[in-house]
C-alpha cells in the first residue's frame, strides 16, 4: 500500500482503459525525491503540488473538507479554473500512477498499441495475478457524488473482523446503495484496525457500487510501510498527515455508524454480496430456504483477505483443530494474495499448519475468486455450499456452477466453518467433537498484524521495462486466438439509429459476470472477438426465463446470445438491450463494454446503472440511457424495434426519445435520460473514446 492506496472499484484510468486500482501516491516531497516505489526509481511524487491544490480548492469552496475531497481535489489539472459543483461536474484528474492486472492489462496494451502514442503518460505496471488458475495447489474522468461517511466506533474484538465491517455496510447499503459515492471512513474506531484490514474494507467496496472507499492515514499504515521497506514515504506522510486525514467539522452526505464493539460476525449471500446474515442465524435462514447446509470447500485469501494477519489468526484456529486430531471436514483451499505473504507464511510456519489441518495452499494469484478454478468435485447443476473470503459471490463466478451458493465472509469464519464442515455451526458458542470424543470450543482467533522477523519478500519475478522503449515493436500472430490488434469501431452516422432489434430484454440482476463471463474466458481477454462468444451469456431472457437462450427475430429461431448478435451483425441489423436496476455491477470489467459494440450493439437500456459500466460503455461508442420512468420497462417487448431520436442535437442534461414499434403496428413514445457531458458526446461522436484520441493526435 502506497501512502493511500484506492480501490477505485475499477476505476478506468490508464488511456481511460482497463486499470483495476488507482494509486493516489499522495505523496511527497519534492525536496526529499522520494521515489513513488521501488520499481520507478526515477518517477517522484510530490506534496507540495498536492497541498497547492487544496488550498486553492479549500479556499474557493470557503469550507472543511473530506479526506475524499482533498484526495480528489488534490489531483485536479486546473484547482484553480474547473469547475467544481458535486454531483454534477465532471473532474479532469491526473493520476500519479496507474496499476494493472493481467487479465485486463491485456485490453490496455492492444487499446495503447491502437493509440499511437509514444509512451504511457504517467508509471503504468502490469500485476500477474488473474490468469492462473488453481486446481491442485500451486509451487477517465470521475464523476463526483453522495460523499458517504462511515463513523467507526468502538473497537474490533474475538471473532469480529475487519471484513465484517464491510459485510455490515453491504447489508445497510446494498449493492447498489453505494453507486457513485466514494465511502470515507472515519472516527475513534479506525485505530483499532489494521492497516490491511482497512485494504480488505476498501477492496470490497466495490460490491456496494462505490466508486472508492478510503481511510484517513494513521499509525497502523505508517508501521506497514515501514515494515514494508517504505520506510522513507512513511516518513513524508507522517510530516504531511494534515493533508490524509479530513478537515475537522467537514460535512458529509451521508453518515453511516458501526460500533466495532457491538458488532458481530457476518456472512452475506448466496448469490449476492449484500444479502448480510450475522453467523449466529445463518443455519436457521439456510433451513428456512432450502440452502444446502453442508459445506463443500471453505476458500480463504485471494486479494482481498490474504493478509498476514488474516492467515494468523486462520492458522490459529487450524492449530487449535490439530492440537485435538481434527481437520477439515470441508475441502480447504488457501491462496496468497501476494508472493510477500506465501514466502512469510511459509518461512513463519502458518503454511504448514493450514496444510495439516487439511488445507491445500495454491498459487498466489487470483483463482478460484475469479473463476480460475478447475472445480471436480461437483458437476455443474449439483446444488452445493462453498463459503470464501473473496469479495463477491454472483452467481457461477468462482466454479462456473449455477446451483453453487457462495457465501463471503472473514477467512476465521471460513476456516472455522470448513473444519465444521455445516452452516449450522456458530463458533461462538457451539462445540466440535475432537476423535476421542472430547467436546471442545475454539477459542477466538488471534494473529499478529506484521510478522516480527519483517517480511521475506520472496522471489523477484519484476521484469522492468527498457530504458528506450520508442524502437519496439509487438508482434500478434494473426492466427493466435488469445491476442488479437484491435480495428477501430464505425463512426456515428450523423442520423439517429432506427429500427434497433431488442437482442434481449433482461429479467432481473445482471451484473458484469452476466453479461462477460470470467473463469475460463479469461484467456480470451486480448481476443475480442473470441471473448465476444461469452456475451450476455449469464442473463435471464424474460421472454422464457432461460440463459442464453433468446429468438432470433430474422429467422424465428431460438439461439445463444453471441450466435444470435452475430447473425444480426452480419445481417447489418443494429440491436439494443434492455435491462433493469443498476444493470453492469460488480466488476468493472471492460470487456462487458467491448463486446456487444463489437456485436453490433448501439444502445443499452435499462432502469438504472452502475456508474462504471456505465461510462465504459460511452467509452466504446455504445448509448447507456435510462428510462425516465421506470415503468416503461414493461412497455418493451422482446420483438419489438426501437428508434432512438434526437441524437442530432444530443447535449448534457438533454433527454432522448425512443419510438417503440410493436409486431402488431401500434407505436409508443417514451423519454430516456443519459448522463453525457460534452466530452463524452464526443466519443460517441467519434465511434470511441480511443477514436476520439486519435482525432485529437492529428
Amino acid at each position: 500500500m502506497a501512502t493511500y492506496c484506492l480501490t477505485v472499484a475499477r476505476l478506468q484510468l490508464a488511456l481511460g482503459q482497463g486499470a483495476r486500482r488507482f494509486h493516489v501516491a499522495a505523496a511527497l516531497n519534492a525536496k526529499a525525491k522520494v521515489a513513488m516505489s521501488h520499481f520507478e526509481p526515477n518517477s517522484y511524487i510530490n506534496y507540495d503540488k498536492l497541498r497547492s491544490n487544496i488550498d486553492i480548492v479549500r479556499k474557493r469552496l470557503n469550507r472543511p473538507l473530506t479526506l475524499s475531497e482533498k484526495i480528489v481535489y488534490g489531483h485536479l489539472d486546473d484547482p484553480a479554473g474547473q469547475e467544481i459543483a458535486r454531483g454534477r461536474t465532471y473532474l479532469r484528474l491526473r493520476p500519479d500512477r496507474v496499476a494493472m492486472q493481467d487479465a485486463t492489462a491485456q485490453m490496455a496494451m492492444l487499446q495503447f498499441i491502437s493509440s499511437g502514442l509514444p509512451k504511457v503518460a504517467v508509471p503504468s505496471t502490469i500485476h500477474c495475478d488473474h490468469l492462473i488458475e488453481a486446481q491442485i495447489g500451486g509451487a477517465q474522468d470521475l464523476q463526483t457524488a453522495k460523499v458517504i461517511g462511515v463513523k467507526l466506533t468502538g473497537t474490533l474484538t474475538g471473532w469480529t473482523s475487519p471484513k465484517d465491517v464491510i459485510l455490515k455496510v453491504a447489508g445497510i447499503l446494498t449493492v447498489k446503495g453505494g453507486t457513485g459515492a466514494i465511502v470515507e471512513y472515519h472516527g475513534p474506531g479506525v485505530d483499532s484496525i489494521s492497516c490491511t484490514g482497512m485494504a480488505t474494507i476498501c477492496n470490497m467496496g466495490a460490491e456496494i457500487g462505490a466508486t472508492t472507499s478510503v481511510f484517513p492515514f494513521n499509525h497502523r499504515m505508517k508501521t506497514y510501510l515501514e515494515k514494508t521497506g517504505r520506510g522513507e514515504i512513511a516518513a513524508l506522510a507522517n510530516e504531511n498527515q494534515d493533508l490524509l486525514v479530513p478537515d475537522s467539522g467537514c460535512h458529509y452526505d451521508q453518515i453511516i455508524e458501526i460500533n466495532l464493539s457491538e458488532l458481530k460476525p457476518h456472512i452475506n449471500g448466496p448469490f449476492t454480496p449484500d444479502l448480510a446474515h450475522p453467523v449466529s442465524d445463518i443455519g436457521s435462514v439456510a433451513e428456512k430456504n432450502g440452502w444446502p447446509l453442508d459445506v463443500k470447500v471453505g476458500l480463504i485469501g485471494s486479494c482481498t483477505n490474504s493478509s498476514y494477519e488474516d492467515m494468523g489468526r486462520a492458522a490459529s484456529l487450524a492449530k487449535q483443530a490439530l492440537d485435538k486430531g481434527l481437520k477439515c471436514k470441508a475441502q480447504f483451499t488457501v491462496t496468497p494474495g501476494s508472493e510477500q505473504i506465501r514466502a512469510t507464511i511459509e518461512r513463519d510456519g502458518y503454511a504448514k499448519v493450514l496444510r495439516d489441518v487439511g488445507g491445500v495452499v495454491l498459487a498466489n494469484a487470483c483463482g478460484p475468486c475469479i473463476g480460475q478454478w478447475d472445480r471436480r468435485d461437483v458437476k455443474k447443476g449439483e446444488k452445493n455450499t462453498i463459503v470464501t473470503s473473496f469479495n463477491r459471490n454472483f452467481t457461477a463466478r468462482n466454479d462456473a456452477n449455477p446451483a453453487t451458493h457462495a457465501f463471503v465472509t472473514s477467512p476465521e469464519i471460513v476456516t472455522a466453518l470448513a473444519i465444521a464442515g455445516t452452516l449450522k455451526f456458530n463458533p461462538e458458542i457451539d462445540f466440535l467433537t475432537a476423535p476421542n470424543g472430547e467436546k471442545f470450543k475454539l477459542v477466538p482467533p488471534t494473529g499478529d498484524e506484521l510478522p516480527a522477523r519483517d517480511f521475506d519478500p520472496g522471489q523477484d519475478t519484476y521484469q522492468h521495462p527498457p530504458a528506450d522503449g520508442l524502437g519496439l515493436k509487438v508482434d500478434v500472430n494473426p492466427q493466435s486466438n488469445r491476442l488479437q490488434l484491435l480495428e477501430p469501431f464505425d463512426k456515428w452516422n450523423g442520423n439517429n439509429l432506427e429500427d434497433l432489434r431488442v437482442l434481449i430484454k433482461v429479467k432481473g440482476k445482471c451484473t458484469t459476470d452476466h453479461i462477460s463471463a470470467a473463469g475460463p474466458w479469461l484467456k480470451f481477454r486480448g481476443h475480442l472477438d473470441n471473448i465476444s462468444n461469452n456475451l450476455l451469456i449469464g442473463a435471464v431472457n424474460i421472454e422464457n426465463d432461460a440463459v442464453n437462450k433468446i429468438r432470433n427475430l430474422l429467422t424465428g429461431e431460438f439461439g445463444g446470445v453471441p450466435d444470435v448478435a452475430r447473425h444480426y451483425k452480419k445481417h447489418n441489423v443494429s440491436w439494443v438491450v434492455v435491462g433493469d436496476e443498476n444493470y453492469g455491477e460488480g466488476s468493472s470489467r471492460e470487456h462487458a463494454a467491448l463486446e456487444p459494440r463489437h456485436l453490433g450493439g448501439r444502445a443499452i437500456i435499462v432502469k438504472s446503472f452502475a456508474r462504471i459500466h456505465e461510462t465504459n460503455l460511452k467509452k466504446q461508442g455504445l448509448l447507456p440511457l435510462t428510462f425516465s420512468n421506470p415503468a416503461d420497462y414493461d412497455k418493451i417487448c422482446p420483438d419489438d424495434k426501437i428508434s432512438i431520436v434526437g441524437l442530432k442535437s444530443l447535449a448534457p442534461g438533454k433527454p432522448l426519445k425512443a419510438v417503440i414499434k410493436h409486431s402488431d403496428g401500434s407505436t409508443e413514445t417514451i423519454e430516456l435520460n443519459h448522463t453525457f457531458n460534452e466530452t463524452q458526446i464526443e466519443w460517441f461522436q467519434a465511434g470511441s473514446a480511443l477514436n476520439r484520441m486519435k482525432e485529437l493526435q492529428k
